[in-house]
């Protein structure tokens, strides 16, 4: 028999999502980028530096991450160190696309656990439409929930014992995974996660907006990784029913939010791209954080769009892109090794 299902919604190249509720996240974009979105299996041996494995936290709910560690020197030490900073990612998509494996993300955050000499979690996160929003946020925090009981010993880990130093964990995300940092801090302020301690949170290219579309979204121009249809066409999928983009989780300084004056938040560094969509929006949440006494730091890369730093394509073929990608990763360096 013949399938008869209608395409209700599509999100060019990346998602259909059919009249019984099916969503197909083939990707039919154009086939050169499509490596980027091939998953990368884990491999517990060192390739490049760093060994990675999958590791599912709730058999009930399916939660998973995956852990990225760093090779030692020879002497067994980094930095002569024998336990790492710990951080916890979660990946961007509008909350209704990619996943943790994926080539753009296993390329970044394997750099990163190299640069940084950190162990990396990553989460695999619900997706909407089929998980709406909470569901995203809601499953981030039980990944960082897992972390804290880990540190305490109610549950275990090898990797995760024998290199994270739980004195100093960091939260990191890309794109709408930068919503979530920015929840995750919020909620972690206020409860009891000894003896783990939160120390920052990274939030590049964070996908902060309001109903009311800025200058930026108007006037900037689109890029393949981001089209103000996408954006659209993802928060409609994502939402809640009957919200708008002005939902405490996409506007954390709007007034459905709470002020954010209330909330105990860690130092947080902002990356914004010149040349992003989302560029005023994240702009105005760090003026707002100004305001109210948290400290925040903002890096701007200049002449760059949405997420760059996944585009392996042009850090290969544009010496540009290759140096503030560089520049970026110095930054979040320097700021894991200052707090």
């Amino acid at each position: 028999m013949a399938s008869h299902k209608k395409i209700v919604e599509e999100v060019s190249g990346w998602l259909r999502v059919f009249d019984d509720g099916t969503v197909d996240r083939t990707w039919t974009g154009p086939p050169e980028a499509e490596f980027l979105m091939k998953p990368v299996p884990p491999h517990e041996e060192f390739i490049e530096g760093v060994a990675t494995r999958d590791v599912t936290i709730n058999p009930n709910t399916g939660l998973a991450v995956r852990i990225y560690i760093p090779e030692k020197n020879t002497d067994g030490q980094i930095n002569n160190k024998n336990k790492f900073p710990l951080v916890l990612h979660f990946h961007g998509g509008g909350f209704s696309i990619s996943q943790a494996n994926w080539y753009m993300y296993y390329h970044f955050y394997a750099r990163l656990v190299r640069t940084t000499c950190a162990v990396c979690v990553s989460v695999y996160l619900p997706l909407a439409p089929e998980h709406k929003l909470p569901a995203a946020c809601d499953e981030a925090y039980a990944a960082f929930l897992w972390l804290s009981a880990v540190a305490r010993g109610d549950s275990s880990e090898s990797w995760l014992e024998t290199c994270s130093d739980f004195g100093q964990v960091f939260l990191i995300g890309d794109s709408t995974g930068g919503n979530l940092v920015h929840h995750i801090a919020a909620r972690a302020g206020s409860i009891d996660i000894q003896p783990m301690q939160l120390l920052g949170g990274i939030a590049l290219h964070p996908g902060f907006q309001r109903a009311e579309p800025s200058k930026s979204f108007l006037e900037m121009p689109e890029t393949p990784l981001l089209t103000r249809d996408m954006v659209n066409k993802f928060m409609s999928l994502a939402l809640p029913i009957g919200s708008t983009k002005d939902h405490p989780i996409t506007c954390p300084m709007g007034p459905l939010a709470p002020p954010l004056a209330t909330l105990k938040l860690p130092p947080m560094l902002v990356v914004v791209a010149e040349n992003d969509l989302l560029r005023d929006s994240e702009l105005e949440y760090c003026e707002a954080m100004k305001e109210a006494k948290k400290d925040v730091e903002v890096l701007i890369n200049h002449g760059m769009g949405h997420s760059f730093y996944f585009d392996k394509l042009a850090i290969d073929m544009d010496r540009k892109t290759a140096t503030q990608v560089d520049k970026l990763f110095e930054e979040i360096t320097n700021f894991i090794n200052k707090h």
